[in-house]
């Protein structure tokens, strides 16, 4: 495959949600811009998905760093977060989870390798079930997964119906601005849900997600929803939403376990 052909398959794959995961998306969209560097094809890898600082980010390093030390920077990231996380966690805690965070799954695997014993609670994540994709990693690693219908978040997070009640929370995040974070869809209840309920929120992600700029909220394709919708019945299918950062107990970056004010000062500076 030539690299034009590689770069429309990689574009292709970023839009279509095969490529998902601010992370991997980062990572994808700098290969293909480190076959076609130009400033038309980095326009149009910014355009496939609005809501992703890290994509801008990685593409402006590029204009300083080498392709080779972009990439190292994950590696690095991702282990300097398992870290962190791997002291939060205690024995026998049930973690909730939702959609699917390559930082927050690693995190998990590397905990359960080291020798924590913790069970996680996650959500489908409709209309495209990312939840599923979560739940096949974290099992794979052998983690006890319990998944829940979106709606069932409630139940999840408090005890009833027979559950235990969620220790914590560990949500990923698609930006991190100084007002609080764009993540995916449903956060903001799972937030709200878990302060009446006393369970603290750890959002964990890179610091490469930080933007200081107001950031467009992505609306994915109705037919997601419903592929056959009757005529005259209006879908809504927003990707993400702002939750705000009163909600969050600490992020956890490579730069450490930070409040989230103590977390601004640490990125801007």
């Amino acid at each position: 495959m030539n690299k034009k052909k590689k770069f429309e398959q990689i574009a292709r794959d970023i839009r279509k949600i095969k490529i998902q995961g601010a992370r991997n998306i980062a990572k994808n969209a700098l290969y293909a811009y480190s076959l076609i560097p130009t400033p038309s094809s980095k326009k149009k890898l910014l355009s496939l998905r609005p809501t992703e600082p890290m994509l801008s980010n990685v593409l402006d390093r590029m204009e300083k760093q080498s392709y080779k030390e972009i990439l190292k920077h994950f590696d690095l990231s991702q282990d300097k977060i398992n870290k962190s996380v791997f002291k939060l966690i205690k024995n026998n805690d049930i973690i909730f989870t939702h959609c699917h965070s390559t930082n927050v799954t690693n995190a998990l695997v590397y905990a359960k390798k080291k020798g924590k014993k913790f069970e996680v609670y996650n959500t489908e994540t409709r209309p495209l079930f990312q939840g599923r994709k979560t739940a096949r990693q974290l099992r794979k690693a052998g983690i006890k997964v319990t998944m829940f219908a979106d709606s069932a978040l409630g139940v999840a997070l408090s005890k009833e119906q027979g559950t235990k009640k969620a220790d914590k929370v560990f949500l990923g995040s698609d930006a991190l601005l100084p007002k609080g974070i764009i993540n995916k869809i449903g956060s903001e209840v799972i937030c709200q849900v878990a302060e009446n309920n006393k369970i603290p929120v750890y959002v964990v992600a890179d610091s490469w997600k930080y933007s200081p700029k107001k950031m467009k909220l992505e609306q994915r394709n109705p037919k997601e929803i419903w592929a056959n919708a009757p005529k005259n019945i209006k879908i809504q299918n927003p990707a993400f939403e702002f939750v705000d950062k009163k909600y969050i107990e600490a992020i956890i970056s490579e730069l450490g376990y930070f409040r989230y004010g103590d977390f601004l000062g640490k990125v801007k500076g």
